[in-house]
């Protein structure tokens, strides 16, 4: 959850209202993108941006039942991430099928992103924020969280752009490819708020489709509306993301 007020004696936030044409959202699990952008990427999509989402792992050690079958739960994750997809508006899902639970910024691992980000062509990037460990509200970030922000930035910059990076991508037609803007989600220090009252509805519907991970999902739903409040606080509406922005140099 992000800090949503802004300092004491700071000007007041304002929407932010760019849009990118194209966007592309790298996480490490399926329902990470659903709690972390659905509804800016929902916003984004109605008015006519192209979205693709990335999960880096298929969730298969996202449960408290050690006897189930892995490679069940990995299907059954990526069934539920596919459903929740639907209703945001992506146009296209990819699964690396990363080991979940030891995801590591390696240099395979940023091939594989490169290779996505110069087919796809996205002017931005929405990922986790890295550099967070301990949120201020005691939460501890996710290892694989921070390792897929990680390693979303390092193929931003400097590798998708650089035709010298896996040269062998641009051999195959895939030209190097300059993204824009890197919107940083479960950050510390926001200083983009999307307001997406329009489409908080529809980031918990996406939430829902998450079954195999929530046992009470009002109880999340309910949660997630706080939070969204939380931050449309900061712009004065009634729901907003926040959105730590870099723009890669």
């Amino acid at each position: 959850m992000a800090v949503s007020e802004p300092a004491p004696g700071a000007p007041a936030a304002v929407p932010h209202e760019e849009r990118p044409a194209r966007f592309m959202v790298i996480v490490a699990h399926p329902d990470d993108a659903d709690f972390g952008v659905a509804g800016t990427a929902a916003r984004w999509i109605d008015a006519g941006s192209v979205g693709a989402l990335v999960c880096l792992t298929s969730g298969d050690a996202g449960g408290d039942d050690a006897g189930v079958d892995p490679l069940e739960l990995a299907r059954t994750r990526e069934e539920e991430q596919r459903w929740a997809a639907a209703i945001v508006g992506y146009v296209e899902v990819t699964f690396l099928h990363q080991p979940d639970g030891a995801l590591a910024n390696d240099l395979a691992v940023r091939e594989q992103l490169v290779q996505r980000i110069r087919a796809f062509r996205p002017d931005a990037v929405m990922t986790n924020d890295p550099t967070v460990l301990f949120h201020e509200d005691g939460y501890v970030n996710h290892a694989d969280h921070r390792a897929a922000g990680m390693a979303a930035v390092d193929a931003v910059y400097p590798a998708a752009r650089n035709p010298m990076a896996f040269p062998h991508l641009v051999r195959a037609g895939l030209a190097p490819h300059r993204v824009e803007a890197l919107y940083l989600f479960g950050t510390d220090r926001p200083g983009a708020w999307v307001d997406i009252t329009a489409t908080l509805e529809r980031k918990t519907e996406a939430l829902r489709r998450h079954r195999s991970q929530f046992a009470d999902p009002d109880d999340l739903v309910r949660r997630v509306q706080e939070w969204a409040e939380e931050d449309g606080a900061a712009i004065g509406v009634p729901a907003a993301e926040a959105f730590r922005l870099v723009r890669p140099g």
